[in-house]
């Protein structure tokens, strides 16, 4: 008998992570931006924002430098107030709340340790600002230290620790006063690539046994990927796409969103004939394309944009067989080794430039492909999604 399989995230209870609550009418967000703007110096960082996070999300927001994600965070810290609009907490409004009385801990991206006190000190500043008791305060430090792995070293200063030590020490003192939602402002930009790919799991895992909802601003879109069960991408202020990361890459809503989020190669083109689940679109850069798409937003005569990634092209060296539907020619310009792949650029007979990804599987060093070799570039017509804007 055929198994249902699903992939998702394990909870610390060993079962799969199925609901979708962003996906359920019934559900009550747990942060709720109300048409929020947001203004420093007359310049607009947040224009009439609306977005719903939801409890237990590990929620990204994902943009270029100044398009407003840190603004978001610091308004639901309470370190900013919306000129217009509302930030809602569980169904309260936070206006007028200040920082110390949100159910919200924010971890800077520069950790704002305080260098004269201990590891413990430092984790346990909040606490003791709650007047918390003492027996109180030792139980939670051994419980947030032993969790982010910082056991033995509670008597070392922030000076006497490495960068990812430091890091941890950031995100226990934010995570030992139990917020609602824990707000992450690039929290591993530090961190050097390895320790942050595995920092990266370790807050994924941190997320799923505390249950807690963590709000995580990024610029590094892998980041982003592997991390988040959504991802809001950001504009000038403005939301341009939220959905899970899979979405956000296989199925991108504008032309922006899929030239941001990883390589593309964009062709505009012209709808021939749209029927049914096939469509034909004429562009003047690599000819016909065929496409395996229900697209029921564009009729013949229209101006679209087919958006093709990289890794969904293959290279030939003879021309395809007459029954292949997508195919053009050209020469390889360029070759970038990285490792695991190879980016190759190919300079088409129109002057069209496709860049193509190609998995260094042979363990040879051994190139298929060189510059300057005459192929040809196949893609299947499912690999395409057609853009309107």
């Amino acid at each position: 008998m055929d198994a249902d399989l699903t992939i998702g995230r394990n909870h610390s209870d060993g079962r799969q992570r199925r609901l979708a609550p962003w996906a359920d009418p019934a559900a009550r967000p747990l942060v709720r931006f109300e048409g929020v703007s947001k203004s420093f110096a007359g310049v607009r960082a947040i224009e009439s924002l609306s977005l719903d996070i939801f409890e237990g999300e590990f929620f990204a927001l994902l943009g270029p430098s100044g398009c407003g994600k840190t603004t978001l965070l610091r308004l639901v810290a309470g370190f900013e107030s919306p000129d217009a609009g509302r930030v809602m907490l569980d169904g309260q409004d936070l206006a007028g709340v200040p920082p110390h009385r949100r159910p919200v801990n924010m971890m800077f991206q520069n950790y704002a340790l305080f260098p004269h006190l201990s590891v413990a000190g430092n984790v346990a500043f909040g606490l003791k600002q709650d007047r918390l008791s003492k027996q109180e305060i030792a139980a939670r430090l051994h419980e947030i230290l032993a969790l982010v792995r910082l056991d033995g070293l509670q008597g070392r200063k922030p000076h006497q620790l490495s960068g990812g030590q430091r890091q941890r020490v950031a995100l226990a003192r934010a995570l030992v006063k139990r917020p609602r939602v824990l707000l992450l402002d690039e929290p591993l930009a530090a961190l050097d690539k390895n320790l942050r790919a595995e920092t990266q799991f370790e807050l994924m895992h941190l997320r799923e046994r505390l249950g807690l909802t963590f709000v995580i601003v990024t610029h590094d879109q892998s980041e982003a990927m592997t991390v988040a069960d959504r991802i809001c991408v950001m504009d000038q202020g403005r939301v341009v796409q939220v959905a899970p990361p899979a979405v956000v890459y296989e199925q991108p809503n504008s032309r922006w969103v899929a030239g941001f989020v990883g390589d593309v190669n964009l062709i505009e083109g012209r709808v021939v004939s749209s029927d049914g689940n096939r469509l034909v679109i004429e562009s003047a850069g690599v000819g016909r394309i065929h496409l395996a798409a229900t697209v029921d937003f564009a009729r013949p005569g229209d101006t679209v944009w087919v958006a093709l990634r990289p890794e969904k092209l293959s290279l030939m060296h003879e021309r395809p067989a007459s029954g292949e539907a997508n195919c053009a020619s050209g020469r390889v310009s360029d070759i970038g080794y990285l490792g695991d792949r190879s980016v190759c650029k190919l300079a088409l007979d129109s002057g069209f430039e496709m860049k193509i990804a190609l998995a260094n599987n042979a363990r040879s060093i051994e190139r298929t492909v060189v510059w300057n070799d005459r192929v040809w570039v196949t893609w299947p017509q499912a690999a395409g999604v057609v853009l309107t804007r």
